[in-house]
């Protein structure tokens, strides 16, 4: 957590104890605390502060946008291929329809367009606005005017929930009806998010059972969650232009050591033009031909380093990452997938350690047979 969320839901949570919907003054007080934070949230993304719906996180945010549109107004989903599973399980298991990506990660404006031409009947299309396993960042305008143009009555959402911390969704964003974002990817609690509902939209709710935010979503708010939410936002938006420029060298400096250190070895991914300039600073995603994910990690694990395979095991046997296959990575490179993380507490030590650690631990992968 920054800082900043920390020190901000210690000092909420020791004053507000009440329920923010009662009426004396306690709940007063916490009503107040929640409705600042709901302010500042808004300031930040764009939006009236009456259309920020807090939330458990990006996932719930992500499911209420798709489930409540199709709730509300039947008809169809459709969303790109390289959705995170908040997104593409409700949208499959729904029977909706999805495009595919193009190489560089970025979700295909023309697969978009001919999917939308299938039918007449669509409600939501959701595309996110930054790839949670490759950084590749979409071009939502673009995407916007697709979507506007094919299938004008369908709402729009995106889910911004690694976006916050790179780019200015007041700019990028304004075109969509739905966002969702969340606490723990900006320094902010687990267990906190938000979902923007524009222009007095209304969807059936998830959660029933009482007339919290405005009858969105029942449950008794979390207020010293929400307090440190917004100041995670805070201070991500006041550092934002510093942070990346910074971080972006790391990230940099962080493959660049890879492929001269396994030049053999090292496939970067998202970068199938030879350009990062559409993959956020802060996530350096690669494959390692002939190294198995799952054996790294744990490797990578035992001396420190926190990292991801972006995959999962599924009866015994590796599954590649759903977004690789999408881009058209092959199966035997996809198995190698590696995303590294970087953040505001990111040093050049970090990847110092970094560029120390992992090539060491594909040598030894592969001079054992681990590979």
């Amino acid at each position: 957590m920054r800082p900043e969320a920390r020190d901000a839901w210690i000092e909420a949570s020791g004053r507000h104890h009440a329920n923010p919907t009662g009426s004396h003054k306690a709940a007063r007080d916490a009503r107040r605390a929640l409705d600042d934070a709901r302010d500042l949230i808004a300031g930040a993304i764009g939006c009236l502060p009456s259309e920020v719906v807090f939330t458990s996180g990006g996932s719930e945010a992500d499911n209420f946008a798709v489930r409540g549109a199709l709730s509300t107004r039947g008809g169809i989903a459709v969303c790109s291929a390289g959705e995170h599973h908040a997104v593409l399980e409700p949208v499959e298991h729904s029977g909706g329809l999805t495009f595919g990506l193009l190489p560089d990660g970025t979700a295909d404006p023309a697969g978009l367009a001919a999917v939308l031409d299938q039918t007449d009947d669509v409600s939501i299309v959701s595309v996110m606005a930054v790839n949670n396993e490759t950084g590749a960042t979409n071009p939502l305008p673009e995407l916007a005017g697709v979507v506007r143009e094919h299938a004008p009555e369908a709402l729009l959402h995106t889910d911004a929930v690694q976006a916050v911390q790179w780019l200015d969704l007041r700019s990028v964003a304004s075109d969509f009806d739905l966002i969702s974002i969340t606490g723990h990817k900006i320094g902010g609690p687990v267990g906190t998010g938000a979902i923007i509902m524009r222009g007095g939209l209304e969807l059936d709710p998830l959660i029933l059972g009482g007339g919290q935010e405005r009858g969105r979503r029942a449950g008794t708010p979390d207020v010293a969650g929400a307090v440190a939410f917004a100041a995670a936002v805070a201070a991500t938006v006041a550092n934002r232009e510093s942070d990346v420029a910074r971080i972006r060298i790391l990230r940099d400096r962080l493959i660049d050591g890879l492929v001269a250190a396994l030049p053999e070895q090292v496939v970067v991914t998202a970068a199938a033009n030879g350009s990062r300039d559409h993959i956020v600073a802060g996530i350096a995603h690669i494959c390692l031909r002939g190294v198995e994910a799952e054996a790294l990690l744990f490797l990578l694990d035992a001396e420190g380093i926190r990292a991801s395979a972006a995959s999962s095991c599924s009866a015994g046997a590796q599954e590649p990452s759903h977004v690789l296959a999408s881009m058209g990575v092959p199966r035997d490179v996809a198995v190698g997938s590696l995303r590294l993380s970087l953040g505001p507490s990111s040093t050049e030590a970090d990847v110092v350690e970094a560029l120390r650690v992992i090539p060491a631990a594909v040598d030894r992968l592969s001079r054992f047979g681990g590979g």
